[in-house]
């Protein structure tokens, strides 16, 4: 059948079984909508207020249902304006397929009206980019770009496309979608046994388990691996939920701001398992001093991860999944109850502020009412750490977060996002007043589509972890980091159509949440938490120095 190239995109889009779409319309992809029209119901597109919410969005439904992101942006300030999402899907290996529009190809290189190099501008920050110049290219370009965006390690890519090429026509055949490239490799058994061999052996081993984990949907393999060898988890951030909190091999999160026990049972051990996990700089602090007395095992499916930051005694190369059940049979059951008793008595306990209003009573009483398939999404800063360190997750794809990027302004997209592909799950994002001022635009677009999510706000009336820092390392001079009330956020909700409540004690909270039962009426609810701008995310490791050096 002839098809222009419009249809094409939207004809591949439906062979990759994608059903919704975030976007926003714009002069070079006027035929693209055009044609999304004429296929409404085909479709589930949620028009975003800006382009970075879309991609945010996109971004937050990749993440909680495990499918790929699919956003459309116009050309020019539609493509600049998706470059932080995409940046910060990069970042965390989140699959996305970003469409741009652009001028048309006699225009290219003129600086025409709305004419950007986005593919140009996006090369460090895509797993890959095109430009179509032939339509005759476009369905394989675009079922390319789905292979890799979701094969390997995931990320976005991004595909820019003219806007002659969305009106020329040529002939299309509905075929099958290509065969995904594999991009795993096969472990031999005398590394495995290797592998194995170094655990069995081991006296006070930690398993470091990062997002890695639950991109490859193997928090199962993980949860029976420690298991069977009574080995300890630590998380870093992007692997929060792919371990349960609350089994006790857990131990949270490592690193910056990891509990003294998590850090100290890193830097005590003889072996790290890193499953998943890059050794960032907010994991491993001061590089030299980093568990200088352990061996490690790096298994992940990135080989340029291996030796990075961190060298290794032995790396394992593949799909965790396959790496974790082969190595399931190797290793010998074991009792580490001692090593984990030991850990646990590094444990600070702090019950002296069980009834003011602070984040980790705030976290607490929240979890009263909400279980473990609620999804969290934050914004970055303070709020994120309080979340990291107080909600207790349980299951994969239940914590949306930007992590390598830190990117404020993310949350309330990612939130919506994650709305729209769990429409039966509970949402909640926790952000503060310093992040949600960034997008909080995107408040239309909740209510626009009548969104149930409900939204925790931190408000100290400060750009809280900046102050922190300057607090802590800066002599407590506070440059511009004090925000005035010059918002009404509740008023701020109102004029969406949201209910805004505003409490600053636990018992108010606790009432409020009673009340509030987003299902109930299914409509979207903020609650602003005032809180006191000199409260800390505590502990944390000054910058430059080993992790079991922490202020407590």
């Amino acid at each position: 059948m002839r098809l222009n190239g419009a249809e094409i995109v939207l004809h591949c889009l439906k062979k990759q079984n994608v059903d919704t779409i975030f976007g926003y319309p714009g002069g070079a992809v006027i035929p693209l909508y055009d044609e999304l029209y004429k296929m409404n119901n085909e479709f589930n597109h949620m028009r975003c207020a800006h382009e970075q919410g879309c991609v945010h969005a996109a971004d937050g439904y990749a993440r909680s249902t495990g499918n790929v992101g699919v956003c459309f942006v116009t050309s020019g300030p539609g493509a600049t304006n998706a470059v932080t999402g995409i940046a910060t899907a990069y970042m965390d290996s989140v699959p996305l397929v970003v469409i741009a529009g652009q001028v048309p190809t006699s225009l290219l290189g003129r600086d025409s009206f709305q004419e950007i190099d986005i593919t140009g501008i996006t090369i460090s920050i895509t797993k890959h980019n095109y430009l179509v110049k032939d339509i005759i290219k476009l369905p394989e370009i675009i079922n390319e770009a789905f292979s890799i965006a979701k094969t390997g390690r995931p990320g976005p890519v991004l595909i820019d496309i003219p806007k002659d090429i969305f009106l020329q026509e040529t002939e299309y055949v509905n075929g099958q979608t290509d065969d995904e490239e594999c991009y795993t490799k096969k472990i031999t058994s005398k590394y495995m046994k290797k592998a194995a061999n170094m655990i069995n052996n081991a006296k006070r081993p930690v398993i470091y388990a990062g997002g890695g984990v639950i991109t490859a949907n193997s928090s199962k393999k993980l949860i029976d691996f420690a298991e069977k060898t009574s080995i300890p988890v630590v998380n870093t951030l992007m692997g929060l939920g792919n371990f349960p909190r609350n089994n006790e091999l857990s131990l949270g999160m490592v690193g910056m701001h990891g509990f003294k026990e998590t850090n100290r049972a890193v830097n005590n051990s003889d072996l790290i398992i890193a499953l998943g996990a890059r050794f960032s700089d907010r994991v491993i602090g001061k590089s030299d001093s980093f568990a200088s007395n352990a061996k490690i095992i790096h298994i992940d499916i990135d080989e340029t991860e291996v030796n990075k930051n961190i060298d290794s005694e032995l790396t394992l190369i593949g799909d965790m999944k396959d790496v974790l059940d082969e190595l399931l049979n190797y290793v010998e059951e074991k009792n580490r109850a001692d090593w984990v008793q030991e850990i646990n008595s590094w444990k600070i306990e702090d019950g002296t502020r069980d009834l003011q209003f602070i984040p980790k009573n705030i976290f607490k009483a929240l979890q009263k009412h909400y279980n473990e398939n609620t999804i969290i999404a934050t914004d970055v800063g303070q709020h994120q750490m309080w979340t990291a360190q107080y909600w207790d997750f349980s299951k994969p794809r239940t914590f949306i977060t930007s992590g390598g990027l830190g990117t404020m302004g993310f949350g309330l997209g990612a939130a919506l996002g994650a709305q729209v592909g769990n429409p039966d799950k509970n949402v909640l994002l926790i952000t503060g007043d310093g992040s949600f001022r960034m997008n909080c635009n995107e408040l239309s677009t909740v209510s626009k589509y009548n969104l149930p999510v409900v939204i925790i706000l931190f408000n100290n009336s400060t750009l809280g972890m900046v102050r922190q820092w300057q607090t802590l390392f800066s002599g407590s001079r506070y440059s511009e980091t004090n925000i005035s009330q010059e918002v009404n956020y509740v008023a701020l909700a109102q004029a969406y159509g949201i209910k805004g409540y505003q409490v600053n004690t636990i018992t108010d909270l606790e009432k409020t949440l009673e009340e509030v039962s987003v299902f109930k009426d299914n409509k979207a609810v903020m609650i602003e938490c005032l809180i006191d701008k000199n409260e800390m995310v505590l502990p944390i490791v000054p910058p430059g120095m080993p992790i079991n050096n922490q202020i407590i």
